[in-house]
């Protein structure tokens, strides 16, 4: 039996009474003790005689979503079909230390129901997911005037829960018709949940299972799942609160594609004033529409359509490359339909044929789509040219081989003469006229000091005017003394159009694989040479100890980081990008104050110049994982102390966190901190280091890591 023999409140009143009356006598002596109180009642023991659960070995709040677990064991339970509806579920979450406890005290879930029925028409995909409809379970199995089922707690086993239908008819999510042997997902949402302060949490707290009602097999594959979350969070982030995606804002949160299918499949459909807006609903197409953003509303003139409200989205990658998001099967290229083609292909009416080809082949169902589009030419994987631009990326090749120095007639002067083996089309350059279908033919030369930093050269030599010499072209350059000394780097910034045949050709060429103004980047390694002989200085942002961010994440959202600077540069890679976006060139780039790689990317990312689609404090999007911002010294890892301005010379930290906090009262505190910034730039390189590491460094008490995710 559990006893309670804690005084009660009227008891503890009392004593407090007594003692402050037995006080301050007229001897100043302490009066004598109150008499003892009462013991208090003893706790109730369980209905069935039984002790109750000890308090710590349940939970009752919930510090966020992410911290909740469900586990249902389908065989237990009958959610489809015509039998009795039974519901049986667990629920965990982590208590203060971080263990998972039982959670206690649900009054209200949700049960959503989705069938991925195998298509018996032609018109659509040969699965697609069909809603059951959704149902509320609740402790009094009503939710207002509407019947719900009830929703049980086990009072031996608190976490547990049982919900019955104990109405007339079906269970809402049941139906006889349902198809049993097909994979069902089932989605629970928890409501009323709040942290130990009585605050809601914000976020839904959801989970999804898929399993086959016939055999109660939990985890079948859908048929259906050809995007995962995991590509989704490559743009996206993660969500801390969740594990889901994070920054997905439509309805706040239910994040994940496979919650997504509970509303968005062929049975939610626009009204005719809505797809006349350009709004579609089925889960494929609508997320074709989303990501054709603004792409589709500048194709107005030629009678695309875009929804208002998805008009200004701009997708970070190219839109053709169908498989940087269908990684989880191959559903998309096998089995066209209208409906999944039209959500970028807007300008298309099946129903008159207009915009379908110049045959205006009107297509009353999907019957004849996959005669033309499952191979050939008209093929998705054909017609997309997915993965081409990575190919044809290294139709023009450029291998360095070396750098030497000669003094110059010009005192104080020096020619470097590079060289470099040259390949077009996949074969060795024969002539250096053959170049001339080359758009771009820019090198990029420069120096590297003895700790990394990276200076540009102002001038430097096209590829065309190089000269061939037993086959390896030569390059010359006249540089000063001094920039004819220790490492340089080569490398190039160049772009060519590509034929139908695969081909490098000049972009005034009709037969054009790419549009004209889809120009192909080559794929330029860069190379370093010791113009003093021994070993060369490789750059700061090829260095593992000094580069923080992965060129692997940023291609996991923009595909290639070609298609960033795609209409500008023909660079692939970060070593290339520094040849301008580095702290030692101090020009200002589309309205921003430097081209300091750092700055210009925490900039782009955090004020709208592009909408930015992760969350914009999550560091880990483009950080290497694990790595520290800041050095023992408070100086940055990437050994950046000063950045060049027009006026002089800034301070690399603040100059990072200004990209996003950009209030007056950050910039006073910048300055209060030691750093010069724009407006009171330093005149020389040679800065302090600024103290931000003595609060914000990882660890600390304001440390970067516990406002941003690291």
């Amino acid at each position: 039996m559990m006893k309670n023999h804690n005084m009660s409140l009227l008891a503890l009143l009392l004593s407090g009474m007594l003692a402050l009356t037995g006080c301050g006598g007229d001897d100043g002596k302490d009066g004598v003790d109150g008499a003892n109180g009462a013991n208090g009642v003893d706790g109730t023991d369980g209905a069935d005689g039984k002790d109750g659960v000890n308090a710590g070995e349940f939970v009752s709040t919930v510090y966020k979503a992410g911290d909740v677990s469900f586990t249902i064991d389908a065989a237990e339970n009958t959610l489809a079909g015509s039998d009795a509806f039974v519901l049986k579920f667990s629920v965990a979450a982590t208590n203060q230390v971080g263990d998972a406890k039982p959670l206690t005290g649900l009054e209200e879930i949700r049960v959503y129901s989705a069938t991925a029925v195998t298509n018996a028409t032609q018109d659509g995909p040969s699965v697609y997911w069909q809603s059951n409809g959704s149902m509320y379970c609740t402790l009094t199995g009503m939710r207002g005037t509407a019947e719900t089922c009830t929703l049980t707690e086990d009072p031996e086993n608190p976490g547990s829960y049982t919900g019955t239908w104990e109405h007339d008819g079906a269970a809402t999510i049941m139906s006889a018709a349902d198809d049993l042997n097909a994979p069902h997902r089932i989605m629970l949402r928890v409501y009323g949940l709040t942290d130990e302060n009585g605050v809601a949490i914000s976020d839904k707290v959801l989970e999804t299972f898929t399993y086959l009602p016939a055999t109660g097999e939990m985890g079948v594959a859908s048929g259906k799942d050809t995007v995962p979350d995991a590509v989704c969070k490559q743009c996206h982030g993660e969500s801390d609160a969740t594990g889901k995606l994070a920054n997905i804002h439509a309805h706040h949160n239910y994040e994940s594609v496979e919650n997504c299918i509970q509303c968005h499949n062929p049975g939610t459909q626009p009204s005719a004033e809505e797809a006349a807006e350009g709004y579609v609903y089925d889960l494929p197409a609508m997320i074709h529409r989303i990501h054709g953003g603004e792409h589709l509303a500048a194709l107005a003139p030629y009678g695309f359509i875009q929804a208002e409200e998805w008009a200004e989205i701009k997708y970070p990658a190219p839109l053709y490359e169908c498989t940087v998001c269908h990684q989880g099967g191959d559903t998309w290229a096998t089995e066209p339909t209208r409906a999944a083609c039209t959500g970028c292909h807007s300008n298309i009416d099946f129903a008159t044929g207009v915009g379908h080809s110049e045959f205006e082949l009107a297509q009353a169902d999907d019957s004849q789509c996959m005669a033309c589009h499952t191979s050939g030419p008209l093929a998705p994987i054909q017609a997309h040219k997915v993965g081409k631009q990575a190919e044809y990326a290294d139709l023009l090749k450029v291998n360095y081989t070396g750098a030497t120095k000669a003094a110059s007639v010009n005192p104080g002067y020096q020619v470097v003469t590079v060289t470099a083996e040259v390949t077009l089309n996949g074969a060795p350059l024969a002539n250096v006229a053959d170049l001339a279908v080359i758009k771009k033919t820019s090198t990029l030369m420069g120096n590297i000091s003895a700790t990394g930093e990276v200076t540009r050269w102002a001038t430097r030599p096209n590829l065309t005017a190089g000269t061939l010499v037993n086959g390896v072209l030569e390059l010359t350059q006249e540089v000063t003394d001094a920039q004819a000394t220790g490492t340089i780097y080569l490398s190039g910034d160049m772009q060519y159009c590509v034929s139908s045949a695969g081909k490098a050709v000049s972009c005034a060429d009709d037969d054009l694989s790419f549009g004209d103004d889809d120009w192909i980047g080559a794929n330029i390694p860069t190379k370093f040479f010791n113009l003093d002989g021994g070993t060369a200085t490789p750059s700061r942002y090829v260095v593992e100890d000094t580069i923080t961010i992965a060129q692997d994440k940023c291609n996991a959202c923009h595909s290639d980081m070609n298609y960033v600077k795609r209409g500008h540069h023909g660079v692939h890679n970060i070593d290339q990008c520094m040849d301008c976006h580095n702290n030692n060139y101090p020009g200002a780039h589309n309205g921003f104050d430097n081209k300091d790689l750092a700055t210009s990317v925490h900039y782009y990312h955090s004020n709208d110049v592009v909408p930015y689609p992760g969350p914009a404090d999550d560091c880990t999007m483009c950080h290497k994982d694990g790595d520290a911002l800041f050095r023992d010294d408070g100086t940055l890892t990437s050994g950046r102390k000063a950045i060049q301005v027009p006026n002089g010379y800034i301070s690399p930290v603040s100059e990072s966190c200004h990209a996003c906090h950009i209030s007056e009262a950050a910039v006073a505190h910048f300055k209060s901190n030691g750093a010069y910034v724009l407006g009171s730039e330093a005149e020389t390189s040679a800065l302090p280091v600024e103290s931000c590491a003595t609060c914000h460094a990882e660890g600390k008490s304001f440390g970067i890591d516990k406002f941003h995710k690291m």
